[in-house]
């Protein structure tokens, strides 16, 4: 009966074990979602920064005359 509960006690242990580093896992995959989707957005915003530029450049060039 001893080497049961010494057993169970040692599945127990490694299951806490497995927990904990899944919590710290998951949170740093929390962590670098929320900054890749910041950067996204950081880039979503850059691209259409360059896109207004474009259009005004080239809405600024006079039409070729034929």
């Amino acid at each position: 009966m001893q080497v049961e509960f010494e057993a169970l006690e040692h599945k127990l242990n490694q299951l806490v074990q497995l927990s904990t580093r899944l919590r710290a896992e998951n949170h740093k995959l929390r962590q670098e979602l929320v900054n890749a989707l910041s950067y996204g957005k950081q880039c979503d915003e850059k691209i259409s920064s360059a896109q207004t530029r474009l259009e005004r450049l080239l809405a600024s060039i006079p039409a070729e005359e034929k």
